[in-house]
């Protein structure tokens, strides 16, 4: 139990309608009442009841620095469990910190970063996985990130691994109590029983591991990469994403030389957009740069748009752009279909016969309302210059990437690294379990690695963490929290 009251300002510094001075510790209604006088009565802080709020003004000495609204909250029904003052200010900088100077003055220390949540958590009111996932429900980027983030800070994640390592500990409990006393507690057909169990916690942990990939786009966004040849319609594309003019569109091929940045939402879905410059042959050197640009960034994107031009016939620089696309999840959109065609769906149907058609998606406008499927496969008919297609481009990413599991209020999302790398842990040692099983090992090599897993998951929720990492978790959190 951590003694020292600290406090810091819990609002972002800017000017704003109200700023929040808050204080936790053992002291900390103490310090409020050295700077708070009361505009309604005499009474002291001390004497008020839990969790009120009191209207008054805050004093350093004899000078009068603000009028403010004090929230009182005694321990341990707070949020570090802790004696909590939070002074209610008007939102100047100049002001916030003035009062905050006047409470260090009086006794305070400055609060390091997450040093609240880390006390809410080293006294046990939040465990790790909640903690950080307040500072997730911060930075989310978008709807979804939100959601699943409020579903950790709630106890998602917590409640898995709870139940996960419970079933883990039994079987290490058995084995144990067979060895220290094998008169009377057999292992007969135990092993039969333990693999029913370890196959049972493998292909779940194993289903959390495989969260994380959509969990990491949840939180980060869906790095997305438009390829095509020049003047396909690609910076036009990112251009109505965006909402505004952002990228140069000219009739000039190979306006977009350098890569051109932008993070969307759509549907409650953050899409970091990448536009690059046209792919095709060239000589000039800046241009051929931004070439060799764009093959990279599609190597490594969640999401390729390819941007066909149907006016124009295919040649090699769409061959080419068809091998980026291989293996990876890629949405083709047949633009200019306001023009008379040269590169028809069918055309393109057979071109991407040689794809493996379950990573690629192609949409048809038609198609999505109809389900009339051409194969494997659809395409999108869009036109940027009258904006058709975009709203069937937009449903599209988010049925690929979620097919709506967001909506299943209790599908758990790994969306930190820290946890998927517990996880992995946990999941090779279960593995080794299932190993010694299949050799036919001694019971005790079981409980080792059960044991081994054990303490993987309980780093998740930190009932198996060291302190150098609960300092470089909590690091990473904003003053205030």
């Amino acid at each position: 139990m951590q003694t020292e009251t600290i406090a810091a300002i819990a609002t972002a510094m800017s000017d704003s309608g109200i700023g929040i001075i808050r204080i936790s510790g053992e002291d900390s209604i103490s310090i409020a009442e050295k700077i708070y006088r009361s505009k309604l009565n005499n009474k002291k802080l001390s004497q008020v009841k839990s969790h009120t709020i009191h209207y008054g003004f805050i004093y350093d000495e004899d000078e009068l620095l603000d009028e403010v609204m004090v929230a009182v909250m005694k321990a341990p029904n707070s949020y570090t469990t802790e004696n909590t003052v939070e002074i209610n200010c008007h939102g100047g900088i100049l002001i916030m910190n003035r009062i905050l100077e006047a409470v260090m003055k009086n006794g305070a220390r400055l609060a390091e970063p997450g040093e609240f949540t880390k006390r809410a958590f080293l006294n046990g009111r939040i465990d790790l996985s909640k903690a950080e996932a307040v500072m997730d429900v911060i930075r989310s980027k978008n709807e979804f990130a939100l959601k699943s983030s409020v579903s950790q800070l709630k106890g998602a994640v917590y409640e898995k691994i709870k139940k996960l390592r419970q079933e883990i500990i039994y079987e290490i409990a058995f084995i144990e109590s067979a060895l220290d006393d094998p008169e009377h507690i057999s292992t007969e057909g135990y092993n039969e029983k333990l693999s029913v169990k370890i196959k049972a916690l493998t292909d779940e942990i194993f289903k959390l591991i495989s969260s994380s990939d959509n969990g990491k786009m949840l939180k980060e966004g869906i790095n997305t990469v438009i390829v095509g040849k020049p003047n396909a319609g690609k910076s036009s594309l990112l251009n109505l994403l965006v909402g505004e003019e952002k990228a140069i569109v000219t009739d000039i091929a190979g306006t977009t030389r350098d890569i051109l940045e932008e993070t969307i939402k759509l549907h409650g879905i953050g899409l970091n957009v990448i536009d690059t410059a046209g792919i095709r042959s060239t000589e000039d050197r800046v241009e051929k740069i931004g070439v060799e640009k764009a093959k990279k960034y599609a190597a490594d994107a969640d999401l390729i748009v390819y941007v066909v031009d149907s006016s124009v016939d295919f040649d090699e620089s769409d061959e080419e752009i068809i091998t980026l696309i291989k293996n990876k999840n890629a949405i083709i959109l047949l633009n200019k279909t306001d023009l008379d065609p040269v590169v028809t769906e069918e055309y393109l149907n057979k071109k991407l016969d040689g794809i493996e058609k379950n990573h690629l998606t192609v949409i048809n406008d038609d198609s999505l309302k109809n389900e009339d499927h051409h194969g494997n496969y659809k395409i999108i008919k869009t036109s940027t210059k009258e904006n058709t297609g975009i709203d069937v481009f937009e449903d599209t990413v988010k049925d690929m990437f979620f097919h709506n599991e967001l909506q299943c209020n209790d599908q758990v999302f790994i969306t930190n690294m820290r946890h998927k790398e517990a996880l992995q842990n946990a999941y090779n040692s279960l593995l080794m379990v299932k190993k010694s099983l299949e050799d036919d090992m001694p019971e005790d090599f079981y409980s080792i690695d059960l044991m081994s897993a054990y303490a993987s998951l309980g780093t998740i929720i930190g009932e198996e963490v060291a302190e150098d990492l609960v300092n470089e978790i909590f690091s990473k959190f904003c003053m205030g929290k």
